[in-house]
């Protein structure tokens, strides 16, 4: 096993290169833009269809009233998307050009989305045909953003634009500037869109949809999914943010999938798409990666050593929330190898449960896009639209998850329970896990004391703290302001998503990346200098710690703007 975690580690620059790939985090970025869209229009879904399960049906009217909204939100998503991909491409391109020849994003946002107009919407007498301007044209949007953004880069790094005098102001300047990639970027795709339709007789939009038919149902089959959803798990094990990879690589199809579900049933018929959001939020990540909403309570009730059980009972409600950091870094559970068959082989069994329920006991799939802090037994219920069996799943999932860590647990708390008896402090397994995290510069850090000492902050600092989700970083912000108002410090922390970063920026004088995108410390550094903006990265067990220290946290900040 050990030569397993070796192995692994040794691949581990590779996959922190590929989650840093800006194509994919462009697709990530994009989404966590358009998540207001998406959670807004599944409001209405809840309404129209969560009564059906208590044998109510709304008039056709009403259903048609609440189905507006959602119509002219989810229903064009790919138009959103398309602007918003485009906007993350372009940030991640303007990190590595000059400041005085940046490309502008107002304007790639609204080429890429005439763009996928014209690959997307058929024009009909008085609008649009809007049967692929939303999940089903999200490929399309994607391709939309790509191309439009690289004509832009080749545009601006060769000087590619009508230059007007000096006198003219700089905003219309900036318009003339733009109007031939913004030319070339539509006549591209525009013909493009021709070549498809002449040969295909379809749009783009639907000709990709036809083309990657075979591939949408491979990916929703027993071994794709069974790949797809390993591979989730495989990442975090490796310490690198498994969805940052696996995610953007199949957001088209979780959220084709789930529109799809919907249609199933508006039409009476089974919603047999297993790939969805839901899925990889509820029953994958049931109290995320790795199915480890379990584990908290487990280490709390049925380990005998005294450190397990503390570290449960303090990863207990973020996990129940889906962050699941405290107990990831805390036990540690990522890089120990007592925990890689279960933390793989846990999400792998409860997806495989899941298609069996959909499958052949008949239940629906996911049909509504929910936050992913729903608590994971809520999520699965509200989901799929309170179905009876919905309640039995959550409990098979939870028995099962409880069975497959159970003997794996055991074994690490008998280790554990051995060193706490002989009084070592550390085990050979703990300390390769702090070598790998780093943490001895944040046990100095905790080690400190005297909070108002001379170097106390005087001047009122902004912290902003990004992690993947927004999930993981609360709970440093939240350590960081009730340490600040308790020890009178001018400190004020913010918690934030990487990628939806970037406007709030300026705002701040320190940033801290949370362990999760702690691989994109130069890419971040980039946008940092910039601005004069401080940074810092942490790493997992270091990360845990200050969280549960604010004085420690404090202290971490005041090293960081030394």
């Amino acid at each position: 096993m050990k030569q397993l975690i070796n192995w692994i580690e040794r691949g581990k620059p590779f996959f922190e290169k590929i989650s840093r790939n800006i194509y994919l985090r462009a697709i990530r970025d994009g989404f966590i833009a358009g998540m207001p869209v998406i959670l807004f229009s599944s409001i209405f879904i809840l309404i129209a269809y969560v009564p059906n399960a208590f044998g109510f049906h709304w008039s056709p009217e009403i259903e048609s009233i609440l189905m507006t909204p959602y119509n002219y939100s989810m229903g064009i998503l790919g138009l959103f998307v398309s602007a918003t991909t485009a906007k993350a491409l372009t940030d991640s391109i303007n990190r590595n050009m000059e400041s005085t020849s940046q490309i502008n994003y107002i304007s790639t946002m609204l080429a890429s989305a005439i763009g996928f107009l014209v690959m997307a919407a058929n024009p009909a007498e008085g609008g649009f045909l809007t049967g692929f301007m939303g999940t089903k044209g999200l490929l399309t949007a994607f391709i939309a953003a790509f191309v439009t953004v690289n004509i832009y880069k080749v545009c601006v790094k060769n000087n590619v634009g009508i230059k007007l005098p000096d006198e003219v102001p700089p905003n219309i300047s900036q318009v003339f500037r733009d109007l031939i990639p913004f030319t070339l970027s539509i006549v591209i795709l525009y013909a493009a869109e021709l070549i498809i339709h002449s040969i295909m007789g379809v749009n783009v939009a639907e000709s990709i949809g036809t083309l990657l038919a075979p591939l949408f149902s491979a990916a929703d089959g027993w071994l794709g999914i069974t790949l797809i959803f390993g591979a989730y798990a495989f990442f975090w094990f490796v310490g690198i943010h498994g969805p940052s990879i696996v995610e953007p690589a199949i957001a088209a199809i979780t959220y084709a999938n789930v529109e799809t579900n919907l249609h199933l049933i508006q039409s009476g018929m089974h919603a047999s798409k297993v790939l969805t959001s839901g899925t990889q939020m509820f029953i994958v990540t049931m109290g995320g990666t790795g199915a480890t909403l379990v584990v908290p309570f487990m280490f709390m009730w049925l380990c005998k050593s005294k450190r397990n059980r503390a570290i449960g009972r303090a990863s207990a409600v973020p996990t129940f929330f889906g962050v699941n950091e405290p107990i990831l870094f805390g036990a540690p559970i990522v890089l120990n190898p007592v925990f890689f068959i279960p933390f793989i082989f846990a999400p792998i069994a409860n997806v495989w449960i899941f298609k069996f329920f959909v499958d052949v006991l008949g239940m629906n799939s996911f049909s509504t896009n929910l936050p992913w802090t729903t608590p994971a037994p809520l999520g699965i219920v509200l989901g799929t639209n309170f179905q009876f069996l919905s309640f039995v799943l959550a409990i098979v999932l939870i028995v099962v998850d409880v069975l497959i860590y159970y003997p794996f647990l055991k074994v690490y708390d008998e280790e554990i329970l051995e060193e706490e008896r002989s009084g070592r402090s550390d085990s050979s397994l703990r300390d390769k896990v702090a070598e790998n995290f780093n943490t001895a510069k944040a046990d100095a850090i905790l080690e400190k004391s005297g909070i108002k000492d001379t170097s106390a902050i005087t001047s009122q600092v902004n912290v902003l703290v990004l992690c993947a989700g927004g999930g993981t970083s609360g709970l440093l912000a939240n350590a960081l302001n009730k340490a600040a108002a308790e020890f009178k410090e001018p400190v004020k922390a913010a918690a934030g998503s990487y990628g939806a970063h970037r406007e709030i920026l300026p705002q701040y004088q320190l940033v801290i990346l949370a362990p999760q995108v702690a691989s994109n410390y130069e890419d971040m550094k980039a946008e940092t200098d910039k601005l004069g903006i401080r940074l810092a990265k942490t790493e997992g067990a270091q990360y845990i710690k200050l969280t549960r220290d604010g004085q420690g946290a404090l202290a971490f900040v005041r090293e960081a703007m030394k």
